[in-house]
């Protein structure tokens, strides 16, 4: 073979090797996020899911795709944004709220489910066994509709003069009965009187709070749903300017200007969904991890609100508290 030849062959080679490499290399893992919120409701818990993943080796952008789907309040697009994503056959979705979990579980039995939930999953009909979830799907719960009667507690310890309160629930939320019977339980042995108010929508919530100074109610029990969420910042203006004392399942109310929060700590069950996910990505099977429980708790107080509110927070519920923001 002529030199010339000989190089002209060896360049060419040497093009087609990284070619053939590059073909040779995984795709890239894509993993969906499904929720039934909004995306600047959720920034920190997506940043704590993110965290979780990254502990289990996956970088978004770097090692691994993320699709995201947001329903923005609206569950019944659920059905239609999870089909969607596993049309897309990816590696494993996670789908971070009580009615986006149904919803994944509803669309495929194949695709890996890592979901979060504040009701119990296997009442849902998620899992068989906490401790063997089997089939597909496996996750986290933090069971916050089990909170209402510590919540009544200490709202009724704030504003001791409560007799009445009433309580604020999404119809479309699947623990919402599950909720209300606890808190009602719970009402009963306080000696309370329940108002109970319904809203799915920004205009179901103002004519809440409309009905909440009509009937004297004079504290308020906000449900644990990632709706609520979505309308923090509205739900709290509006308890302010009612001047209703409101306690919540999540310090970001607190945080927002609520009076107080009580709930598990949300983030961190989405930072253990994320790597719950990361492990499934490295080909661990759904089905064989045990769901979490959270059993992490926050009791957050707003200290200025209550100042705001002419209320005296107790120095016992001060220290007892996670967090004072003063």
């Amino acid at each position: 073979m002529k030199r010339r030849a000989f190089i002209t062959l060896l360049g060419g080679a040497a093009v087609a090797w990284p070619l053939a490499a590059r073909a040779q290399q995984p795709a890239m893992p894509v993993i969906g996020f499904l929720n039934s919120a909004s995306p600047d409701a959720y920034a920190p818990f997506v940043a704590a899911f993110r965290q979780g993943l990254k502990e289990a080796g996956y970088v978004e952008g770097q090692n691994a795709t993320i699709e995201y789907r947001w329903a923005e309040g609206e569950y019944d697009r659920l059905p239609a944004l999870a089909a969607d994503l596993v049309r897309r056959k990816l590696t494993v979705i996670a789908a971070t709220s009580t009615p986006a979990a149904l919803a994944a579980k509803a669309a495929t039995s194949t695709i890996p489910i890592v979901f979060t939930t504040g009701d119990d999953p296997i009442r849902l009909g998620l899992v068989a066994s906490l401790n063997r979830p089997g089939a597909n799907v496996t996750g986290v719960s933090n069971l916050n509709v089990e909170l209402g009667s510590k919540q009544l507690g200490l709202i009724r310890e704030v504003a001791p003069v409560t007799s009445k309160i009433a309580v604020l629930m999404n119809p479309n939320f699947p623990g919402t009965e599950r909720q209300l019977r606890d808190v009602e339980a719970a009402a009963g042995v306080l000696a309370l009187q329940l108002t109970v108010l319904r809203a799915g929508s920004e205009r179901e919530i103002d004519t809440a709070f409309t009905t909440i100074t009509q009937q004297g109610a004079s504290a308020l029990l906000v449900g644990a749903d990632t709706f609520f969420l979505a309308y923090r910042d509205h739900l709290v203006a509006l308890a302010a300017r009612h001047a209703i004392p409101a306690i919540y399942w999540t310090r970001d109310f607190a945080v927002a200007g609520g009076l107080m929060s009580y709930g598990t700590d949300f983030a961190d069950s989405y930072r253990q969904a994320g790597i719950y996910t990361g492990r499934i990505v490295r080909g661990e099977k759904a089905g064989d991890l045990p769901v979490q429980r959270s059993t992490k708790f926050e009791f957050v107080i707003n200290l200025k609100t209550a100042k705001a509110l002419g209320l005296a927070v107790p120095n016992s519920m001060q220290l007892l508290a996670d967090e004072v923001i003063e």
